[in-house]
Order: C-alpha cells, then structure tokens, then sequence
C-alpha cells in the first residue's frame, strides 16, 4: 500500500445542521443531495449540486413531540420517503425535489418502513416506478409514486415473515435483462436472515456488483450475477456467488469482537463505524488499511458518531451525530488493488487493476518466477516477454540478457524462443536494431529446434500432423512477418548452413531475390530423381511461375532458358508463348541446344509449336529464327511441313515485302543433307537455277519435273531444253520397267519353289511327331550306367516332367543312346558353357516354380495345332529340350569340343601337385643308390 497518501479523508461539511430543529436521527443522500431528519420531525434537504437548502416540517397536525424515524433519498436525489413516529403512531410521508409540501401515504398509516429499495434502472425524475419497501414487523410492501399524482398510484403487500417475524433493516433491488423480459432481484436483511426474492420486470442499466450484511457474526459479503444464466422459469436461482464471511475479531486487536454500528460499501472497501471511528477495511483483503477520526464538538450529544451513509451516485459517504455531518471523501481507492491482488496470487485481478506499465511489469515478473519455479517454463517465457520496461536500475526487475540466461541455463531452447518471439510483440518499430537482433537469435533457434526434431522422428518429413511440420510452418509464418526486420545476407547464410534449401527459396522469394528462387528449382533436379517427392516437371513450373511474376527482370528469362526447357519443355515454351515481352532470337540458343540433345528428337514438335508461334502470330521477321525453324522442319520424317514452310510468302500483302526471311542457300545445304529432295526441288527453283530443278526433280518424280518444267514461260530456249530432259528420262524409265517385268517373274518362280519346299518340310514335321523307338530291358544311361526302365528315388526329378508308371523321364537319341532326363541335364551342364549352364539352369527353374502341368497331348505327338496351344510349362519344357537334348552328348559337337580339351584341367593343377615326387636331399652318412628301369 502506498502509505504515504490516504485512500479516504474526513472533513466536516455542516456544523449546526438540525439548524435548531431538535438532533440528528437520520440521513440519507443520493446525486449530490443530502437529506436529515431530526428528532423535532424536521427534514432539511441539502442540494450542493445547486447550492439550495430548504425545510419541511412533517410534525405538523400530530399531536405531541414527534421524531424522524428513518429518511430515504433515491440515487438521483429527486424522490424522498420519510416515516415520522410520534404519541400518535407512525406515518409515511413522500416528498419531491420540486415540492415544497409533503404528501402523506395514507395506505402506510401505522407502519414503521425501516428499509426502501429503489428501482434504480427504472426511476426517473418524474415518476418511482415500483418501490420496495421493508416494515419493523416483517412485511415487505410494493408501490409506486407519479410527481404529477401527488399521491400513491398503489400500495400491495408482496411478502411477510410468518415463521420468524423480524424487522426488515436493509433492501436492495437490482434487474436484469433475459430473453423473456427483465427480472428482479431483490435483497432483504433482518438482524438474523438474508432473504433474496427474484421476479420478472422490463429494464437493463447499471447494477450492484457486490453487497455487504452487517450479521452478527460478521460482516457477510459476496458478488451479485444477475446474467442470464439465472433465467429459469421458476425463478429460484442464488444470484449470490463468492460468499465470504469477515470476523469482527478481525477488526479489533483485543480478544473481544466488536461489532459495528453502521456500515457503507466502496468499490473495494468496507467502511465500518466502530466507535467514533470508521474503520476502513480492505474487502479482499480484509485487512484495515486506515483509520478515520471525527473531529466532533462538546454539543454533539452523547451518542457520539450515529451512522453512515452513502452517495452512490456522487461517489461519496457521509457520517453524522447528533449535529454535524462529516463526509468522506475517496481518492483513488483502487490505486493499490493491483498489489493486493498480487499479494494473494491472483495475478488476472491484478493486471485488471494495474494503472502502469511499472505496475504490469512486476505482475508478469512474480507470474514469470511462479511459472519458473514449477517449470512450466513457456508461460515463463510469455510472462517475462510482456514486461514492456526496459528499467534494469530497478532491483525487482529483471534486464532481458539476465532473463535470457535463466532459460539458456536451464536448456530450455523452446521457452527462450517463446520469450523472444513474445518479446518481439512488444517492442515497437523504433528498436530496429533489438528488433533485428532477437529476430536472428530467434531464426537461428527455430532452425535448432528443426534439426532436433529431424533427428527424434525418422518419420517427420511424411507425417503431416508432427510436430515436425507444425514448427516449419510456424517458422515460415515467422519469415513472412519479419521478412523487414531480418538482414537478408545474415539470414541466407544461416539457413544455408543449416541445411534449409526450402525454406532459404522460401526467404528469398519473401524478398524478392528470384534468381536464387529459380536456380533452386533448377538445381534441385541434379541428385537423383528418386530422392524427391516432386518431378522435374513440377519443378520447372514452379520455376517459371516464378519467372512470369511481373517484378522479375526479363534477363533471368533468357539465363534459365536452356535449362528450363530441358527440364520440361512443353511448360516451357507454354511459358514462353504468355510471356509477349520476350526477345525469341535470344531464345535460340537454348531451343538450338535442347533440339540436339538425343532424347529430344521427338519432342522437338514443342520448339517448333514456339517458332511457329513466333512467325505466323508474332509476324517475327528475324531470319535465326526462320532459319531454326527451317532446319527443325528438315530434320522431320515428313516432309510436308518443310513444303509448306517454303512455299509461304510471309512478306505478302506488304508493298515491297519479301517472299521469305530464311536464306535459301543455307536452305538447299541444309535439305541437301538431309536428302530432303522435293524441298531441294523448290529451292532451285525459287533461286531461278530451273535446269538443276529439273534433273533433281526427275530423280524424285517425272510429274514434279513437267511441273518444273512447265514453269518457264519467258524462255523458250531453257523451256524446250527442260522438256528435252525430261523425255531423255522417261524412255530410260521404259527400258527399265522391261527389266523389272522380267526380275519379277523370276521372284515368282522361287517363290512358288519356296512353297513346294515349306510343304515338304511340314510333312516331314508330322512325320517326325510319329517315330518311335524301342528301349530294351536291359539297356543302361549312358551317364550314370544305370538301367533306363529302373526307377529309384534319386532320379524323380521336381514337378515339371511327366513320368510313365513308376520310370522316371528319360531321353532317348537316333544313334542308340538313352540317358535318364536328370543325367542328361548335369552332364551337358557340366561340360558346355558357363552361360549356357546358367540357362539351362534357369529354365529348370522356372519348370520347377510353375509346377508340372501335364502336357496338352497326351500322346506326345507334335502338330501345328498342339504348338500353338502349349501351356506356359509346355513352352518352358520345350527350350529345355533344345538346350539339352538337340543332339546326343556322346556323338554330337559336345563331344566333338571335349576332345580338344587337356586330360587335366587347369582347375586341378593343385592335385597334381600332389603327385609330384621332389628328390630328397643327402644327408651326411646316406648314400644314394641308382636302379636301373
């Protein structure tokens, strides 16, 4: 608390105020205006907001003393309620600001009201609205006063105390608005009960927050809801919350509690008459916070200070005795809840209450070291990030380097990068050098926490939810936003060194630095394509998607061309055709490289769609271009194009235009070497050279010659010379079509000779399929001199062969030999070619994995109509029988190459190193003796 200025002052406002009118018994105030009752059944109202006092006697007519028992005064101090009490009862009177006469409430004879509640969002100058009022016996009472009336439009008893009839001391009335109109709410208080009462009603202003009861155990407070949450059709809901009760012991220092005499409630205050002293008690706290002593004079009686009561209105609290009033003014009482809330740890109340910068820091401060403390150190991070002040002189707090290394000492990179982040927030645009400083410190811990998370999570870079993909969009969020503040080089070199390719083409594309965007895209294509989850055509689009932005410098067009078109060149020169702007000669270069590259000879069509583009709806003129577009048409299968292209006047229509912008010698080279004669032919004739028309013309087509030669009008000389050509090589075509008529008789003799010789060897064919051999009892294999019609299980082989009884397969050779199927297969195996061996090998194999389907002819005969049937086994068995047994091993070329071949191989010169005898050496005494052989 701030000790040293007082939250609540006291200064008297009125000495003498009964005026001689007998003591102070009551008052009431609301907007400024004050109203006393006395103990003469005076009521003097004190207006201070216009500086006007008058009188009312309300004892006049009653017979003997009588005295004001209670004054009540409405919040805009315009409508006033007082009950007289005399020898002859009471009486309740109501009196307006603007009347100088009271009116008496007749239907109130005899009750003594003891509390009034005002409908204070309903009241108006004019007229009370419903007015509440509570009796010493219980009874609570509706009613309503009109000014222009001059008396009480109606008096109804809306409730009583049956069971324990007890003076009602205190009523408050509040409404609320909810979707079914407004409801009531209203407090009663007893000396024992608090009663609350709710109903339905029309209006919604300002309302009551928070009440206090002065009970007899203590002061009994809590917060008023009227939300619509209490909006229920039965209307029974508890509209009080936060209940509390304060201990009078809390107010004294001996052992004996002493209640107060009289109450007011602040904003955060309780205000307690003990004594001829307020104490001021903290209400949420509840401590004291001061004391107020009344300076009182010897003529203001024996009761000392009476009571307390409250200007809402006008912000102010009054007390009085029996003839002074004092008032209380506040200053400033909420200047200090801030501490107080944050002396209780709730940290929320406090900011809500701070006034300062200053104040908020040492909030976030203490909320900082709590969250620290229990190492949630990301709210730790934020709480320290919203400390605005940078005041290291003051001892509380913290500068940003020492908060830093709290977090760097615990290891704790997520919460540092949380705090700068947060501290970014709040710094403002002056700091551009703190700005860029933590926003690079940042960058480079966003770049760490990447890296780590690549490293914990194999499956990061797939998984689209992870924790992974949620910081690189964050990061790249972060980027955008401080894209301004970043130093470009800086940051560049940073993302490079750790790695980021995407998000360095990222930053650069945020400022604008295209040529690293593009080269990116163009390079990133030189790994392995395997390696990438995008194509090389997605790439290149991205490339030039980039390169089609209108602040991107044309140059860069022309640099990435050759690569470009590589990559992909339809999106390439799609590019190329939406972009006007383009210079098509500087893109020869790169159409020229990618049309000479092997794998773009198909695809050569898009650099012509492009030239074509560029002559038919661009008019180009340049002759590189027409000259590319000629030789791409001449390197074409069909030479139609090249036709058309030739024969195009591209200047017609134009006074003095040219026929073509190609040049038509580098035209007749280039067709020339390509043996593009028709297109030769035209050449020659557009350069006016009609005699080298017409002899190349006759090598491609007589009618193509006539028509070259039927062109020359002018001339008749070199047009009987043409023509004379002509005839010279249409009688040597004559002479040849003799010599052609007689080859093709010949053909067709050998043809019908061929025919006769397929029929033979069809017949031997089905022949073939009939031959049988006999196989005798005894007769063995020519491997493993077994018996051929003997089966063990050594020699069933795997499924793929087809065995006769319980004989396992076998194959027998025109010249006599017979050899059991699997002996057959390991001796060619053994003795033929390493890749031989290993096909033989292979079709075994597959015989083996497919299963042994039986053969489709159960016969074994072969005909033209069984090949073409045969199953995939069938086809398999088939090339294993060409492998193995297309002649027999003993008499055929195997055979043959064996004899070539050493008695040892080269493979066992160790064994027959085994076999050498080496001499033994003399040792001393032996002697050696030589036999004869």
């Amino acid at each position: 608390m701030d000790l040293g200025r007082q939250v609540f002052t006291v200064d008297v406002l009125e000495r003498h105020a009964a005026k001689g009118r007998g003591v102070v018994t009551c008052m009431a105030a609301g907007n400024d205006v004050i109203v006393i009752g006395t103990s003469k059944g005076w009521i003097i109202r004190h207006d201070f907001g216009v500086g006007d006092t008058y009188e009312i006697d309300l004892s006049a007519g009653r017979p003997g003393e009588q005295s004001i028992h209670r004054v009540f005064v409405d919040s805009g101090g315009s409508h006033c309620i007082t009950t007289v009490v005399g020898n002859g009862g009471a009486d309740t009177f109501y009196t307006h600001a603007k009347w100088n006469k009271p009116r008496l409430l007749t239907r109130l004879r005899g009750l003594y009201v003891n509390a009034v509640a005002w409908n204070r969002q309903q009241i108006t100058e004019a007229s009370t609205k419903e007015v509440i009022l509570g009796t010493d016996n219980g009874q609570l009472y509706e009613m309503a006063v009109d000014e222009k009336d001059k008396r009480e439009k109606y008096v109804k008893l809306l409730f009583e105390l049956a069971e324990l009839p007890e003076a009602f001391m205190g009523l408050q009335m509040e409404t609320a608005s909810i979707p079914s109109g407004t409801r009531y709410y209203v407090m009663a208080v007893t000396p024992t009960r608090l009663y609350s009462f709710t109903g339905f009603g029309s209006l919604e202003q300002r309302r009551a927050t928070h009440f206090a009861w002065l009970s007899g155990a203590g002061i009994y407070h809590g917060g008023l809801n009227f939300g619509a949450q209490h909006s229920s059709p039965n209307g029974d809901e508890n509209f009080v919350e936060n209940k509390a009760l304060l201990n009078y012991s809390n107010l004294s220092e001996g052992t004996e509690a002493v209640k107060p005499s009289s109450m007011a409630v602040s904003e955060f205050h309780f205000l307690l008459l003990v004594g001829n002293k307020v104490k001021v008690v903290n209400r949420i706290s509840e401590q004291i916070i001061e004391e107020l002593q009344f300076e009182q004079t010897s003529d203001s009686g024996s009761r000392g200070v009476i009571g307390l009561c409250s200007d809402a209105t006008a912000g102010l609290f009054y007390a009085y005795d029996q003839s002074s009033i004092f008032q209380v003014s506040v200053n400033d009482e909420g200047r200090d809840m801030w501490k107080v809330y944050l002396d209780m740890n709730d940290y929320a109340a406090a900011l809500a209450n701070c006034r300062d910068p200053l104040q908020r820091d040492q909030v976030y401060l203490l909320q900082a070291e709590a969250a620290f403390t229990s190492k949630d150190y990301l709210r730790a991070a934020s709480f320290n990030a919203k400390m605005l002040l940078d005041i290291t002189h003051i001892n509380f707090m913290l500068s940003f380097e020492e908060i830093t290394l709290k977090f760097i000492s615990v290891n704790e990179q997520d919460a540092l990068r949380t705090f700068l982040l947060r501290k970014l927030d709040n710094l403002t645009k002056d700091d551009k050098c703190q700005i860029t400083m933590i926003s690079t410190w940042a960058t480079e811990l966003y770049l760490d926490k990447i890296n780590r998370l690549l490293l914990e999570d194999d499956t990061a870079l797939d998984n689209h939810n992870s924790e992974y993909q949620s910081i690189i969009r964050e990061f790249r969020a972060f980027l955008s936003d401080s894209k301004d503040v970043l130093d470009e080089a800086t940051t560049m070199k940073l993302l490079e060194s750790y790695g980021r390719v995407e998000e360095l083409v990222f930053f650069a594309s945020l400022k604008e630095q295209f040529e690293i965007v593009v080269h990116h895209y163009i390079q990133v294509l030189v790994p392995p394509l395997s390696n990438y989850r995008t194509s090389p055509q997605g790439e290149a689009k991205k490339a030039l998607e980039v390169l089609q932005k209108p602040s991107v410098p044309i140059d860069l067009q022309y640099k990435f061309a050759p690569d470009l078109i590589m990559l992909d060149a339809y999106e390439t020169v799609e590019s190329w055709m939406t972009t006007n702007k383009l210079n098509p000669r500087k893109l020869i270069p790169a159409m020229m490289r990618y049309s000479s590259e092997p794998h773009a000879k198909n695809e050569t069509h898009e650099v012509i769609k492009y030239l074509e583009y560029c002559v038919h709806r661009l008019h180009n003129e340049d002759p590189g271009v027409h000259n590319l577009l000629l030789s791409l048409y001449a390197k074409q299968e069909d030479d139609s194009a090249l036709l058309r292209f030739l024969q195009c006047k591209f200047g017609k229509g134009r006074e003095g235009g040219p026929d073509f912008f190609y040049d038509p010698k580098y035209a007749l080279r280039l067709c020339l070497k390509e043996k593009r004669m028709r297109a030769c032919v035209h050449i020659y004739s557009m350069m006016s050279m009609h005699e080298e028309a017409v002899a190349l013309a006759l090598q491609v087509d007589p009618e193509l010659a006539m028509a070259e030669a039927d062109k020359v009008e002018d001339d008749e000389d070199l047009r009987k010379k043409l023509w004379l050509m002509v005839a010279k090589h249409v009688e040597a075509i004559c002479s040849s079509l003799e010599d052609y008529n007689k080859q093709i008789e010949q053909l067709k003799q050998e043809m019908n000779d061929a025919t006769h010789g397929a029929d033979n060897i069809r017949n031997d064919i089905s022949a073939l399929a009939q031959r049988y051999a006999v196989i005798e009892r005894d007769e063995e294999c020519g491997v493993c001199r077994r018996k051929i019609l003997t089966v063990g299980r050594e020699f069933q082989m795997a499924r793929g062969y087809t065995s006769v009884g319980s004989m396992a397969p076998f194959y027998v050779f025109p010249c006599g030999h017979a050899f059991h199927a699997q002996c057959l297969i390991a001796h060619v195996t053994r003795c033929t070619t390493e890749a031989q061996a290993e096909y033989i090998l292979d079709l075994q194999k597959q015989i083996t994995l497919l299963g042994g389907e039986t053969r489709n002819d159960s016969t074994g005969s072969l005909t033209e109509d069984s090949i073409t049937s045969l199953t995939p086994v069938d086809k398999l068995r088939s090339q294993l029988d060409d492998a193995i047994a297309s002649e027999c091993p003993f008499c055929g070329e195997l055979m043959i190459r064996e004899i070539s071949l050493p008695f040892v191989l080269p493979e066992e010169a160790r064994q027959i190193s085994s076999w050498e005898i080496r001499p033994q050496q003399n040792l001393g005494g032996q002697r050696t003796l030589s036999l004869p052989l």
